[in-house]
């Protein structure tokens, strides 16, 4: 049974909040960096969100509104509901909802939400006939924490790649993260040590790029709160200690036809790939320096892309090796013909980084753009002059060149629409001129006593 104007889905989730005995409603929703917000209301609350949203001041978020154009609306997407995997006590639970933001005074989608963007991105794709399977890779930190309960970069591990305890002392700790996650509807694939000392990563199966995104902003805050209650700090930091390993978000993606049919796989080609999976590939290697931006949004993010840690800087494909910017996964069944894109990085705000992929992509299909031929070497061990006989070039060395690149890039800067993409370049080049500006202590140890 359902009332008034409450759809099935709503009314299955005002049964839950009764059975479940839930008394708190987190409203999620995430500002143009990617930092997740919530509006805390009682669940009683839940048929009003519903019906007829829940006001904010948009103005106290980072890249929403001026002030005198302020009020905000949430609409909950009920598809998004889940009990939080932690209790305030035996009684009674809380539960989140990812919404939504709409602009009061037009009553539409408010442009600057990324979840609209990338909405927007899926739109582009039905019209040309796809749906968009997304599956990310996301890797942390876990660190220990100080007397006061400030993060540190001390890890409590010895251990490397796939490692078990007792190298791996953090095994506990994600256990206890995947059994959270699996609570709230994650279907885990695998879990794993990742190369790095303290360095974690956890699978979960693919989705479309709007749960995976919802996804991906959700495995952050559960990871972060899990964490915390092993006294560990959780950090998605692309490259938090130097000269090891950095955290990426090894980003998998595919098409789908109407008819359910993977878009990407042709049986008889040398790759497996079809027409569509090359164009789409071209598409993204052609954009690759502006979705760089948005992708690998951080000064940090850039101490994480350059040769020599495993990370992709060289804008090129590859159906064998890990070197090249995206990678042709081996396929045992049709239906998992995908490419994975090897440069984004977990810092990122995981709406606008999809939504870049996505247009970068079916701009290829559009331009009907030749990809190149895959490099099936080792572009790790290429110099300068054998990387430019093979058309190789890299991924911007920082975020100002990335930013310009995003500028320049009409496609991917117009893909973030007209609210976000100034707001975001505006954010990003203050965030570049305060690192430029700034003495680090590295600097210090080295000049401060020899000059």
């Amino acid at each position: 049974m359902t009332s008034g104007n409450i759809s099935e889905a709503e009314q299955a989730v005002l049964d839950e909040i009764e059975a479940q005995d839930v008394d708190f409603l987190r409203l999620q929703f995430t500002d143009i960096l990617g930092t997740v917000k919530n509006v805390a209301v009682p669940a009683r609350q839940a048929e009003k969100a519903f019906t007829e949203g829940i006001y904010f001041d948009g103005s106290s978020i980072e890249g929403f509104v001026r002030i005198q154009e302020s009020d905000m609306r949430l609409v909950p997407d009920p598809d998004t509901f889940a009990i939080l995997p932690w209790r305030n006590d035996e009684d009674s639970a809380a539960a989140r909802m990812i919404c939504d933001v709409y602009d009061t005074s037009t009553d539409e989608p408010f442009e600057g939400d990324p979840r609209r963007v990338l909405k927007n991105a899926l739109e582009r794709a039905e019209e040309m006939g796809y749906t968009v399977n997304a599956a990310p890779e996301p890797e942390f930190f876990l660190f220990e924490e100080d007397e006061e309960g400030r993060a540190t970069t001390e890890t409590n591990d010895a251990g490397g790649y796939f490692d078990v305890a007792p190298k791996d002392l953090a095994s506990d700790v994600r256990r206890d993260i995947i059994y959270g996650l699996e609570e709230m509807g994650f279907e885990i694939e695998a879990s794993h040590h990742e190369v790095a000392e303290g360095q974690h990563e956890i699978n979960f199966t693919y989705d479309d790029a709007l749960a995976t995104a919802d996804n991906v902003a959700t495995f952050r805050t559960v990871v972060r709160a899990i964490a915390a209650q092993h006294d560990y700090h959780a950090t998605f930091m692309p490259k938090p200690i130097p000269r090891i390993n950095g955290s990426g978000m090894h980003t998998h993606l595919s098409l789908f036809t109407e008819d359910g049919e993977n878009a990407f796989h042709d049986e008889d080609d040398e790759f497996n790939l079809s027409e569509e999976a090359h164009a789409f590939t071209a598409g993204i290697l052609e954009h690759a320096p502006a979705i760089t931006a948005v992708a690998n949004p951080t000064v940090n993010s850039y101490k994480r892309l350059v040769p020599g840690y495993e990370a992709p800087v060289y804008v090129a494909w590859s159906d064998r090796n890990r070197s090249a910017l995206i990678r042709k996964p081996a396929a045992r069944v049709p239906a998992a013909s995908r490419i994975e894109l090897r440069s984004p990085d977990p810092s990122c705000n995981p709406y606008l980084a999809f939504a870049a992929m996505i247009h970068a992509g079916l701009d290829g299909i559009e331009q009907d753009l030749d990809c190149p031929d895959p490099v099936r070497e080792n572009i790790y061990e290429f110099d300068e002059q054998k990387r430019d006989e093979y058309g190789i070039e890299t991924l911007p060395s920082n975020l100002g060149q990335a930013v310009d690149a995003l500028e320049e890039d009409e496609a991917i800067y117009n893909a973030l629409g007209e609210h976000v993409a100034p707001k975001f370049v505006e954010a990003k080049r203050q965030e570049f001129e305060e690192y430029l500006v700034d003495v680090s202590q590295w600097e210090l140890d080295r000049y401060l006593e020899t000059f």
